[in-house]
Parts: structure tokens; sequence; C-alpha cells
């Protein structure tokens, strides 16, 4: 009972979101649009803040753990992690434009992070990169795809991102692979350096 309460405080509120800003949302609104009195809401979270982060949390976790990353293109499967704020564009665009921005900051920072890491865990985890490259290859795709997000919410989501990261999977197709590599081999000791060491 429970669960279904607090699933229909958030579907209300995300409903709400989607239509207007978040400072123009009231728990008034938000308990009438789901049939609940104002103690069932309060009984669940201390405020609104704490229930959009609780939305963002777990979206954060089911997105990043549904991503099929089986064949999918690097590009492709931050694409597919960010499902969620393409079907709420609205919703997303009121909480960047909000006092929690720094909120929709962290749940994108949180998604870009794992679903890059577990990309490369699951598609180069047998690979012979060293621990420095692997990180800053991690934290380059994350910075990529927040910075892109947050320019194209910033901006009012004027162009379609699904078309547009298509497009850069097209334009740099074969350049992970390339990264990848490079970090193997520079990984690899030189015979001949292996030789003078020894003698």
């Amino acid at each position: 009972m429970a669960t279904l309460t607090k699933d229909a405080i958030k579907n209300s509120f995300m409903k709400l979101l989607n239509a207007k800003p978040v400072n123009k949302i009231t728990v008034k609104e938000i308990v009438e649009d789901c049939g609940i009195n104002r103690n069932s809401f309060y009984y669940h979270y201390d405020d609104i803040p704490s229930l959009i982060e609780e939305i963002l949390n777990e979206q954060a976790d089911a997105l990043v753990q549904t991503t099929d990353r089986d064949d999918a293109d690097i590009y492709a499967t931050i694409l597919a992690a960010m499902e969620f704020s393409l079907q709420n564009k609205t919703a997303m665009m009121h909480l960047y434009h909000s006092c929690n921005k720094d909120m929709f900051e962290r749940y994108l920072n949180r998604i870009a992070h794992r679903t890059v890491t577990e990309y490369f865990q699951e598609h180069y985890g047998s690979k012979n990169i060293p621990e420095d490259d692997l990180r800053a290859i991690i934290l380059y795709y994350k910075s990529l795809l927040v910075g892109f997000v947050i320019e194209w919410v910033g901006n009012g989501m004027q162009y379609d991102l699904r078309v547009c990261m298509q497009r850069l999977c097209e334009l740099f197709e074969g350049t992970t692979e390339t990264v990848i590599t490079r970090s193997e081999r520079d990984a690899r000791p030189n015979p001949r350096q292996r030789r003078l060491t020894a003698t």
C-alpha cells in the first residue's frame, strides 16, 4: 500500500512538472491530483525537494541497470540511459532552471559515470588497459555526455538529441576502438628497453 501511495505521488508530481515549473507546484496540487491527503504525502516525504531527489535517484538506478550494452555503441548506450530525460523533456528543463538544478546535475553525472563505466567494463574488461588510462577514458566520455546534455537542456532543447547523438555515432565510429588499441599498445613493455634494463 505504501509503495502504491508513493508511486501515485511520484506520477502526479511528474505530470505536474511536465506542465509547469517546480516553484509553481504545491503539495496541495500533488495530493489533489493523486487523491490522497497531505498527511500521506508528509508521511513519505519531508518536502518537494526530497521527492525530486528520490525520483531522480530511482531513475538513475533503473536506467543504468536496464541499458542493453551487449552490442551497443558507446553513444547509443549513453542515449539509452538518457531515455527518462528524453521522455520528460519539459520536466527536465523545469528542474534545470529551478533551485533544484544541482539535483539534476548530480543525477546526470551519476547515470553518465555508471553508464560509461559499465560499458567499458562490459566491452573492454579483458583488455590490457592501464588503470590511469581507463579512468581518463571514462572521465572523457562522462564529461562529453554531461556537457552535451546540459548544453541541450540549457538552450531549451531546441534540437533533437537523438538525431545529434546518432550523427556523432557515425562521425566518431571506430574512435573508441582506436583509443583502446593505443592504450594497450602503450602499456606493453618496449622489448629493447627491457633488454637494456636487464643488462
